[in-house]
């Protein structure tokens, strides 16, 4: 690409940090008259928008939108994730899910702009380009221009090339005093870099909203949510947008330490990846909704449903998240939440939740019988039963004494 071609209309997904700031100056010095998009999803305040409205217009973007992005991410990743319950690896909660979205903002602003081109701030080392290219690719024929994956092919000190790019154009860069690279959004935030990335144990600097075991509050916390048809609709009696429970359990957990760990796992390109996350709001949730699933559903459901919970969530991880097989497995998961109705109270008293009641028409109590207390059946046919049950085993014991 030259600057020769004519001025044409590109989208930049854009979130004022030294990447997409990058992108601006470098996208008009190739000839394109740049858009910006900001999909807020959750993780700025008020006077952080305003500054990433202002960072465009002194950058000379063509024009600026920032959407609200709270209800997409509720309803395209937090539902169906919750349904599954399954963590990436068993461990991570999918924390950057929110990607899916910020590039389902920037084609609206695309197809309202009628152009084709759409631009990333994404490094060629990380899961996120594979995640945005898959999510474009996924949704038609689009020209995906990645200038800090431009840069990187002459470049080795990328960051500080695209520092001193914006400075000799006259553009200030924010003092980056932190030590470590931060996403936060409504569905928590994720650290990694310095000690974390050389496999030590967190400094007290990486903390993000959970307080430390010394700040916890020494009264525990009691919270009931209600759920219809596996997805939360009330915390506490009160019915709630999706987005706003979320933030409200956020808000509710986090100073108890909830929802905070340290993963290492496989990423999409074979490396290994270490951060520490803190995910209070949707930690709880998922055991709030577990405990009351493990109650409604039947004993195969219980034993089958993770197995298919486990590709949606590597799907999702991975970039496919427009692939068919994740709405098939999402058609599964919807129909397994037919009876996923009722309240579940959680308690914390700092650092973990549990579920502690759980009330539903639909939980599969036998009338005449309790676990380990009662039983309307005879002791010859709990004799009977064992002794047809473990026939294979008793079998091999007798023949291969």
């Amino acid at each position: 690409m030259t600057s020769a071609h004519t001025s044409r209309d590109i989208v930049l997904a854009f979130s004022g940090g030294l990447d997409t700031s990058f992108c601006v100056p470098y996208l008009k010095e190739q000839g394109w008259t740049v858009h910006t998009v900001f999909a807020d999803t959750g993780g700025v305040d008020a006077e952080e928008r305003a500054f990433i409205e202002q960072r465009a217009a002194e950058l000379g973007v063509a024009s600026h939108v920032t959407v609200d992005g709270g209800a997409a991410i509720w309803d395209g990743f937090v539902k169906p994730f919750v349904w599954a319950g399954e963590a990436y690896q068993g461990q991570y909660p999918l924390l950057v899910s929110d990607r899916y979205l910020i590039v389902d903002a920037a084609l609206a602003r695309a197809a309202e702009l009628g152009t084709n081109a759409v631009a990333h701030g994404c490094t060629g080392m990380g899961n996120d380009q594979v995640r945005f290219d898959l999510a474009v690719k996924a949704q038609g024929e689009y020209r995906i221009v990645a200038p800090i994956r431009e840069i990187q092919k002459e470049h080795t000190q990328t960051r500080a090339y695209e520092q001193a790019y914006l400075e000799e154009r006259g553009f200030g860069v924010r003092a980056k005093q932190q030590a470590y690279t931060i996403n936060e959004n409504l569905l928590g935030l994720t650290m990694s870099g310095g000690e974390i990335d050389r496999w030590e144990a967190p400094g007290e600097g990486a903390r993000g909203w959970c307080a430390p075991r010394a700040e916890w509050p020494e009264a525990p916390l009691l919270v009931k949510v209600r759920f219809e048809q596996g997805t939360a609709v009330a915390l506490d009696g009160e019915m709630l947008p999706g987005a706003q429970i979320l933030a409200k359990l956020n808000a509710l957990f986090a100073p108890y330490g909830v929802g905070r760990g340290v993963y290492t796992g496989d990423t999409v390109i074979g490396l290994k990846g270490r951060i520490v996350y803190e995910a209070p709001g949707l930690i709880s949730l998922l055991a709030a909704h577990r405990a009351l699933e493990d109650a409604v559903l039947t004993k195969q459901q219980n034993r089958f449903k993770p197995e298919v919970a486990r590709k949606w969530t590597e799907l999702v991880y991975e970039g496919f998240f427009h692939d068919p097989l994740k709405a098939d497995i999402e058609a599964f998961l919807a129909s397994s939440q037919a009876k996923v109705t009722g309240d579940v109270v959680l308690e914390t008293r700092g650092g973990r939740v549990d579920a502690v009641a759980v009330t539903s028409p639909h939980i599969l109590n036998a009338k005449g019988a309790t676990y380990a207390q009662s039983a309307d059946w005879g002791v010859e046919e709990a004799e009977g039963f064992i002794k047809l049950f473990g026939m294979s085993s008793t079998l091999y014991a007798q023949v291969n004494r």
